[in-house]
């Protein structure tokens, strides 16, 4: 694999304040990125980190995407039916046409590093830190 993209978002009421974070690893760095919407849900924050992670990444890079969402893994791996957030969906099937990329899920809040600092940058956003 040449990047690891760990992805998380969070939100403050649903919907409410929300945020999002990407932790990008390549080649031994790591890169934090993170955002914030006023109003949103914690769906749409889990698939926006996934969104500007592979935005933030060379489009010809093998890439693996480690989120806990199910929502976004096993709809992207399982077919699981899109009922909401067409949007998103249709940024994300873009990002990923042509390109190389395989899902994981992890259980979040269950000591995954990637997973943890992820959560940490979209909890900040959110107004939700521990």
């Amino acid at each position: 694999m040449d990047i690891v993209i760990h992805t998380d978002g969070a939100c403050k009421g649903n919907p409410g304040r929300g945020g999002w974070g990407a932790v990008i690893q390549q080649n031994g760095t790591q890169k934090i990125i993170s955002g914030g919407e006023p109003k949103t849900t914690n769906n749409r924050m889990e698939m926006t980190a996934v969104i500007k992670g592979l935005e933030a990444v060379d489009p010809s890079a093998k890439v693996l995407v480690s989120s806990d969402s199910t929502y976004v893994v096993n709809t992207m791996t399982k077919g699981w039916k899109r009922k909401a957030n067409h949007d998103l969906w249709e940024q994300m099937d873009r990002l990923v046409k042509d390109r190389d990329v395989s899902w994981r899920w992890v259980r979040g809040h269950n000591g995954d590093p990637g997973n943890e600092l992820a959560d940490a940058a979209a909890t900040k956003e959110a107004g939700t830190a521990r």
